[in-house]
């Protein structure tokens, strides 16, 4: 065994372990009977027992297939060794019988299993009894196969932090009995809002990083694109999964143009558009397709998606058909009322109708409690008072959306635009 040996290991436990987690902890809980703990404790061990193994006896024709087989196993014993299991034991050995023999397990054979066990882990990983912030954490570790201290470089929080996130999630699914399944009828529509919830926040996180010195996070985006499109695959008759990849498709056609040369912000109506993603924007667009003949035109996603699609049809700014988004905005506000959708909105009638217009949409709906302190509301007040000429109201706006948001990339676009108000002839 040489260090080259062990370094070639690591490399292809590394990359199976972030393509193929989600498999092998959702085939593990399954036979665990939905301990999502128990679970990837056994996928774990799977993973030691490559790592001690695979530098010795050469890495295995199909990686993938003895991880999953492996943690399988390790899974069955632990079942076996509780007294209460041991029915359970005695049938998921009759259901596995020697398929699950290390190195010739038909890893094709069970394909279709694992891929329900996929979904099982998607909507037990996000349920409702979890908060949003557990929720994510977990999805991202065991759907999205981010170790400890990626998913606390992504949210700019402690290790510790995200480990004592991950223990309390697991701790409550076991302690409300959470049935490791899809749900059907009636409590699917919630719980698989509640998916896409979730991957939403992932992708928005990576999208508009809320703190730190980066305007956006790819890596999010495309952990988020990758669970989205995983999600909609898995469920394929339902229209707002494809909304949602649709909408993060179109959107993240604009990450490259969203910095410039020097990694600056740079916003979306000053984008070079040549910079954008046109095969992302094929895939959005064939998605909300999908969406709209599912009879989900009026989704949440797919509303925010057909909005996207104004941008990514126009070839420049001006030519941004506004009204048909004003129209979309005010679709979306009666689907789900909010303060943040009408100040969307009146960016919008701004561009339809001209800035006064669109600044009374925005002073009717300032004093909204859940707009207090959200730097968006004096940002694009600012905007429209600019357009207007009353540069020096609109510097003070924008010095106070300044001092709300918590990153740095976007606080140092706000306060440029303030100097440069503040400099202007009155």
């Amino acid at each position: 065994m040489t260090a080259a040996d062990r370094d070639a290991t690591h490399r292809t436990v590394d990359a199976v372990w972030r393509v193929e987690s989600a498999r092998i902890v959702a085939s593990s809980a399954r036979i665990v009977g939905g301990d999502l703990g128990l679970a990837e404790e056994v996928a774990q061990e799977a993973v030691l027992a490559a790592l001690e193994q695979w530098p010795g006896e050469g890495i295995p024709t199909n990686p993938a297939a003895w991880l999953t087989t492996t943690a399988r196993r390790r899974a069955i014993d632990r079942v076996r060794r509780e007294s209460t299991f041991r029915r359970k034991a005695e049938q998921v050995g009759r259901e596995l019988g020697d398929r699950d023999t290390v190195g010739s397990v038909d890893f094709d054979a069970v394909e279709e299993d694992v891929a329900d066990d996929i979904l099982r882990l998607m909507f037990t990983a996000c349920h409702p009894v979890l908060s949003a912030q557990n929720r994510v954490t977990l999805t991202l570790r065991l759907v999205g196969g981010l170790t400890t201290a990626e998913i606390a470089r992504a949210f700019l929080v402690p290790e510790p932090t995200v480990g004592q996130r991950i223990w309390r999630a697991k701790k409550a699914l076991t302690e409300a009995k959470v049935p490791f399944e899809v749900p059907s009828g009636r409590e699917l529509s919630p719980r698989l809002a509640s998916v896409c919830e979730v991957v939403y926040l992932i992708f928005n996180e990576g999208y508009s990083a809320t703190a730190g010195e980066q305007w956006a996070r790819s890596d999010l985006c495309l952990e988020a694109l990758r669970l989205g499109r995983t999600l909609a695959a898995l469920a394929p008759a339902e229209p707002e999964a494809h909304g949602l990849v649709s909408l993060m498709e179109i959107q993240a056609s604009r990450l490259r143009a969203r910095t410039g040369p020097d990694g600056s912000p740079v916003l979306l109506l000053d984008q070079d558009r040549t910079r954008w993603d046109r095969l992302l924007i094929r895939r959005g667009l064939a998605a909300l397709d999908r969406a709209v003949h599912l009879g989900g035109s009026d989704g949440r996603y797919a509303l925010q998606a057909a909005i996207a699609a104004c941008h990514a049809r126009a070839a420049t700014a001006a030519a941004t058909d506004w009204m048909e988004m004003v129209g979309l905005y005010t679709r979306l506000g009666e689907l789900r009322p909010s303060p943040v959708v009408e100040l969307n909105k009146a960016v919008a009638v701004s561009y339809a109708e001209g800035p006064a217009a669109g600044l009374a949409v925005v002073d009717a709906v300032g004093a909204s409690p859940e707009l207090s302190g959200y730097h968006l509301l004096p940002s694009v007040r600012g905007d429209l008072l600019a357009r207007l000429g009353r540069t020096q109201e609109a510097a003070a706006e924008f010095e106070r959306a300044a001092g709300l948001t918590a990153n740095e990339a976007e606080r140092g676009v706000l306060a440029r635009r303030a100097a440069v108000l503040r400099s202007a002839p009155s």
